[in-house]
């Protein structure tokens, strides 16, 4: 409720579990969640949906509990607090200081130390006494699906299988959206393009197979490829 807020310096942090950008901010939101957490700071995570499949709140919970967050999260399937607050991002992360204002507010990823300065002077205005002065941020040192992007190598971007948002799909053709077809891989492929071989059914958001021995073949040049 907002009358447990009221004295609280608050960042709302707006994401949802499948996109790349917000999984690679959440290490540099939970730490400012414990390192602030005693000296006044309340994060709330706002999960915001881009797709169906992320409206299960079964599906939430579980990349909740796997990603480590602690603070708590909101599930805004019907975009309430998104419309609130005007957003439009993901992520997106808004600072509020203890008089409930709206004071700053940071979209997409990076920035992180301008973003930690913010942080202490809401709670400095606000009386509360910090730890000493901002560690050197951590975010690096991250592995898997939260470390930060190569940037310099990154020549491939965030790939969408479902039909109503594929790009650069190469299997002769075309998907056929709805139905349960047979794809074949070509022999080669240009940089960023992909295929699927096997019997699959594609849909606007997903693909499924439907039989074993499936595969989808991309031609990348990245460190990770992310896939939805």
């Amino acid at each position: 409720e907002a009358a447990t807020l009221r004295g609280k310096v608050v960042l709302v942090d707006f994401w949802t579990y499948s996109c790349i950008n917000c999984l690679r901010t959440l290490p540099y939101v939970r730490q400012w969640a414990e390192r602030y957490r005693d000296h006044g700071l309340v994060v709330i995570g706002v999960h915001a949906p881009e797709f169906a499949f992320e409206r299960d709140r079964d599906n939430v919970e579980r990349a909740v509990k796997e990603l480590g967050i602690t603070y708590p999260v909101a599930i805004d399937n019907d975009y309430a607090i998104w419309r609130g607050f005007d957003n439009h991002y993901w992520p997106a992360h808004y600072f509020i200081d203890a008089q409930g204002r709206i004071r700053a507010h940071h979209f997409g990823e990076g920035d992180y130390a301008n973003s930690e300065q913010i942080i202490r002077q809401l709670l400095r205005e606000a009386g509360n006494p910090l730890p000493g002065e901002a560690p050197t941020m951590m975010g690096g040192a991250q592995e898997g699906v939260a470390l930060q992007a190569d940037m310099d190598n990154l020549l491939s971007p965030e790939t969408y299988i479902g039909h109503a948002r594929a790009e650069h799909f190469a299997s002769p053709g075309g998907q056929k959206p709805g139905q349960v077809a047979d794809y074949r891989a070509p022999t080669s492929l240009q940089l960023n393009q992909w295929a699927l071989a096997g019997r699959w059914k594609v849909e606007g958001e997903d693909a499924q197979l439907q039989q074993r021995g499936g595969r989808i073949v991309f031609r990348f040049h990245a460190r990770d490829l992310h896939l939805v």
